[in-house]
């Protein structure tokens, strides 16, 4: 008779490893949104019941990772929602924005014609709301809020699909390129929101090709600011 073959021993895995998987789902599940300022070291070691060098070495892992970003001075900050957002947003970060903008530009359209067909009451609230934040800070003329809110209103397009994987590839296009929507090529703030209030009615009404076609107009606006800008030595 054969004597039973055994199966493989998994090692035991390191601590830092095990540190590594919550602080990333921290940052997946939301509760350390992109843009904000993680605990600092002593807070960690004290939350999580471990050593100054494991925090140390988990937190390095994910600014490698592109997930978290060191500041002089300022600590450490969430730059990248999940490992795939890091990993497109360096991608995108050394090609050409034009180029950046039309892969922008397919995610958005197909998001927008998802969006309608589903025609979920949600995500049509959610996205009317990012608009009217939008329209607010426009009257206000405050620039900043404008800027946010702007960066809200696509991302909350794209989430009307219903697609997370879509959400999370269009997230790293996002932290590159969707930010110059607020300000043209020249430095000047702008106020307008070409193709936002159209999409939102197209979504509402269930119309695909119409929110096809206001993605379109925003993505065009979008493209002459970029083309444009003015190149190295010149005025603004």
């Amino acid at each position: 008779m054969r004597p039973t073959e055994a199966s493989p021993i998994t090692p035991p895995r390191k601590v830092s490893e095990l540190v590594v998987e919550h602080l990333t789902g921290l940052v997946e599940r939301g509760e350390w949104p992109v843009g904000t300022r993680i605990p600092a070291e002593p807070e960690l070691v004290a939350r999580l019941g471990v050593g100054r060098n494991t925090v140390r070495e988990a937190v390095r892992a994910l600014e490698h990772a592109g997930i978290l970003e060191p500041r002089r001075g300022d600590g450490t900050y969430v730059r990248a929602a999940s490992g795939l957002d890091a990993a497109i947003g360096r991608r995108a970060r050394t090609t050409d924005a034009l180029q950046v903008l039309e892969v922008r530009s397919v995610l958005e359209r197909g998001a927008a014609r998802i969006a309608a067909s589903r025609h979920d009451d949600d995500a049509l609230a959610a996205l009317r709301g990012a608009l009217a934040a939008q329209e607010d800070a426009a009257r206000a003329g405050d620039e900043q809020e404008f800027r946010d809110a702007d960066v809200a209103f696509h991302a909350e397009l794209v989430r009307a699909a219903g697609n997370d994987l879509l959400a999370e590839l269009y997230d790293g296009i996002d932290h590159v390129l969707v930010r110059t929507l607020a300000t043209d090529a020249h430095g000047r703030p702008h106020r307008d929101v070409p193709g936002h209030r159209e999409v939102v009615e197209a979504v509402a009404a269930g119309d695909v090709d119409a929110a096809e076609r206001a993605v379109a107009t925003t993505m065009a606006a979008v493209r002459a600011h970029l083309v444009d800008a003015p190149t190295a030595g010149e005025d603004a």
